[in-house]
Formats: structure tokens, C-alpha cells, sequence
């Protein structure tokens, strides 16, 4: 990972980026083993609230305390059904996608869309903005629908540059162009709650595709995001 407020560009070819994405355990994708649906939700929560009991445990706190009795459980629904949730393709959002009959050609442009996750190194937040674009080729995409797709990417355990690409994928998935692009700046917490120690720095990592690997594009898009 790359930290204070360096930008990571992924300007690849289109034909690299699409047989990367449909590559099984590339970098693209988050790794998980072949059997990780296997469990339903409840088993999961189950499961978890058992292990982390054993961490609570093994850290020398009292499970008998009123305060901390019913955290192994809290713990576990919450990594389930809320900030893992988007590792369920189950969950995956379905767009809503509407005809253009204005024919607008320019881009869309949706800023400072929230993004939470949370690091995959140290299970400790990533918290940010994304920005992203797209040049319609014929179809909008309901606006929510881009914080959704946001929202489903970083609930997961992720390094910045996987979220990025991965939002960027689904939205070209949803609307079927390759013209987007997509940035996202966000503060991790690996590195202001611990090590370093600092609270200031920003990572910045960005997806170009299509029509945005124009220079005159990119720069608008960036002017229009404010960079």
C-alpha cells in the first residue's frame, strides 16, 4: 500500500484489465476459498461469536461482566450482515437502469460517495470518499445505485487498490461501457491507530477505462471532482 497521498494509476489495456477480471484468484478478485458459501449467515454468526469469545478470552477479559457478555455475538452479526456483507455475491446490488432520452453524451459525475471497509492486513477501518464517472452509451444508471455498488465493494476485508478496480468493474458490468473512471481517497487506519502513527496522510488510487484514458477526458473529470 501506498500512503501519503501518492496516486496509483491503472491505466490498462482493455483486453489485459477484462481477461484479468474473469481470471479466477487474480489480484482482481477478493480471495476467498472455494467452499466460502458453504455456511449459511446464522452458522457464520454462530461460528465467529465462538472464536471471538475465545479472543476476548485469551486477552484476559471477563465474559461475565454486563458490558461485555453479549459482545462475542454483537461482534459476529456485525461482521456478517454488516461490514463483511459485501463478500455474499447474494448481496450484490441490481441496477436500476433507466433509457437516456435526452440523449446526454457528456459524463455523469457522482462525488464524495462514503466509502467504509475495512483493511485486510490488520482487520482495522478505511475510511473515505470515492469519486466516479461514466459517458453513457445509451443507458443511465440510477443514482444510488453507484453508492450501492460502492457500498457492496468496500464491505468486505480489501486493500485500496482491489476496492478500486472492483468498483470500477461492476460499473461497467451494470451499464456494459467501458467508459469510467474512478477514485478513491481514504485515511487507513493500520497507519493513524497504529505503527506510524500518522493521522494525516491519504491514500489515492485510481481506475481509468475507455474514453477517460484521454487526457482532455481525465482532466475533466478530475476538474470536476475538484483535483
Amino acid at each position: 500500500m501506498i500512503n501519503n497521498d501518492t496516486l496509483i494509476k491503472n491505466d490498462r489495456g482493455n483486453d489485459f484489465a477484462d481477461a484479468a477480471l474473469e481470471h479466477a484468484g487474480s489480484a482482481f478478485d477478493t480471495p476467498l476459498r472455494s467452499d466460502a458459501f458453504e455456511l449459511d449467515d446464522e452458522t457464520k454468526i454462530e461460528l465467529i461469536e465462538k472464536h471471538f469469545a475465545g479472543i476476548m478470552h485469551v486477552l484476559g477479559m471477563d465474559l461475565d461482566d454486563d458490558s461485555l457478555k453479549d459482545t462475542p455475538k454483537r461482534v459476529a452479526k456485525m461482521y456478517v450482515k454488516e461490514i463483511f456483507s459485501g463478500l455474499n455475491p447474494a448481496n450484490k446490488p441490481v441496477p436500476t437502469l433507466f433509457k437516456n432520452p435526452f440523449n446526454y453524451n457528456q459524463m455523469l459525475v457522482e462525488k464524495n460517495i462514503a466509502v467504509f471497509s475495512n483493511c485486510e492486513h490488520h482487520f482495522v477501518p478505511i475510511v473515505g470518499k470515492a469519486h466516479v464517472a461514466y459517458i453513457s452509451n445509451g443507458q443511465v444508471i440510477g443514482l444510488s445505485k453507484l453508492n450501492r455498488i460502492v457500498q457492496y465493494c468496500s464491505q468486505r476485508p480489501q486493500v485500496q487498490e482491489r476496492l478500486t478496480i472492483q468498483i470500477a468493474g461492476l460499473i461497467k458490468e451494470a451499464l456494459g461501457t467501458e467508459d469510467v473512471a474512478v477514485i478513491v481517497d481514504a485515511y487507513h487506519h493500520c497507519v493513524s491507530s497504529r505503527g506510524v502513527r500518522d493521522t494525516g496522510s491519504t491514500t489515492i488510487t485510481a481506475e481509468y477505462s475507455g474514453k477517460f484514458l484521454n487526457p482532455e477526458t481525465k482532466n475533466e473529470f478530475l476538474k470536476h471532482i475538484g483535483s
